[in-house]
């Protein structure tokens, strides 16, 4: 008795959005992966004035996001994990550009997965002990760019998309 199988059709692109939050800046990027080929649609930062009070900046963080989200129509979304930092004050004001940005992902129907700056360095290097520069080069070659994206908080919410679409599966395995 033979059976025919149904193979899932290959997936079409993924796109991620991934993001490196902070108040004072906050990186983000989208990246569509093919397959195995990836590309970069948009990399960039959102940048608030320390003169503004926080919840003007926390403000502009959601509108600049949801613009983003708007735009590229991310499929997934992929954030850097909060490390306890030796300042309180910069972990609680992290914390709230982080809990901002949740926002305006759950509020564009995105679900987020959250990976420690070690998992991302691991993920895009092979090293979860790179530096920032082996970070950025590695973001260059995968990306296929001419430079390294500048701001870091730029090229590292790029090393987010590009874990999170390496880490996740691309589809679910088939059952007979």
């Amino acid at each position: 008795m033979s059976h025919s199988l149904d193979l899932p059709a290959s997936p079409g692109p993924r796109i991620a959005l991934g993001i490196d939050p902070g108040t004072a800046i906050v990186g983000y990027a989208v990246v569509m992966a093919r397959g195995s080929e990836l590309s970069m649609l948009v990399c960039d930062v959102i940048t608030t004035s320390a003169k503004l009070p926080l919840a003007q900046r926390l403000q502009l963080i959601y509108e600049g996001l949801s613009k983003v989200i708007a735009i590229y129509k991310p499929q997934e979304a992929a954030m850097e994990a909060l490390f306890f930092a030796k300042n309180a004050r910069t972990a609680m004001a992290v914390g709230h550009a982080r809990g901002v940005a949740m926002l305006a992902l759950a509020n564009g129907g995105l679900s987020v997965a959250e990976y420690t700056p070690k998992q991302v360095k691991l993920a895009v290097t092979g090293y979860g002990g790179a530096g920032k520069d082996q970070v950025g080069e590695m973001v260059r070659i995968l990306l296929k760019l001419t430079s390294v994206p500048r701001p870091d908080d730029a090229a590292d919410a790029a090393a987010v998309a590009i874990c999170h679409l390496h880490t996740i599966p691309t589809f679910k395995p088939f059952t007979m």
